[in-house]
């Protein structure tokens, strides 16, 4: 199994980098493991508290399970995926089962950050991008799908996100095998990249 390792700052791109070489294979060649599913559990805490936690620092992710699971999955054998709502900002009932494939990409903005998890991985990569491009990013998408307001997503922004950036996310991309500039629109990083892991796995 090849696992790729995807990170890169919120709103940067990562998602439609990953998705955009998932479509570059045969349907179900390629599994994608978000480390947004990996979020602790915190349905002790009231709403209020969760949605105060900061979902930016290391420490907010369960890496241990990851990495049980992501070894799981090299030996050849299914997990169980938790499923984490950014709504109620807890794990939900359900999980999603995932067979072992021939690729595996792990997706996250914290996944460089985990030196265990960086040695279960065979290409890391970071996506780049502008600050201010993140951010209407992150606007747009914590308003639509989190349902959050604008003064609440500017003043986490300002609190936890890009505190944790820069402490955090930026520095991970030292550990970069590839650093892909402009996110999902950078098609000739992605191409090569595609084609990198064609001719490893032949």
């Amino acid at each position: 199994m090849l696992v790729i390792g995807v990170a890169g700052g919120t709103g940067s791109g990562k998602t439609t980098v990953v998705r955009k070489i998932q479509q570059q294979f045969p349907k179900g060649e390629v599994n994608i493991l978000s480390h947004d599913s990996y979020y602790f559990d915190n349905k002790d805490l009231s709403l209020e508290e969760r949605r105060k936690k900061n979902f930016d620092h290391p420490d907010s992710i369960e890496f241990e399970l990851m990495i049980d699971h992501i070894k799981k999955l090299k030996q050849g054998s299914s997990i169980q995926e938790p499923v984490y709502s950014f709504i109620t900002c807890t794990r939900q009932e359900e999980t999603k089962r995932i067979e072992p494939r021939e690729v595996l990409i792990i997706e996250g903005i914290l996944c460089l950050t985990h030196p265990e998890l960086r040695k279960l991985m065979d290409i890391k990569v970071f996506v780049d991008c502008d600050s201010d491009i993140r951010l209407s990013r992150v606007i747009a998408r914590d308003m639509q799908e989190r349902g959050r307001d604008v003064n609440e997503v500017l003043n986490r922004y300002e609190k936890t996100v890009r505190p944790s950036h820069i402490q955090f996310i930026e520095p991970t991309k030292r550990f970069a095998d590839i650093i892909i500039p402009q996110g999902g629109k950078n098609k000739i990083a992605i191409e090569i990249l595609t084609n990198h892991i064609n001719h490893t796995l032949k």
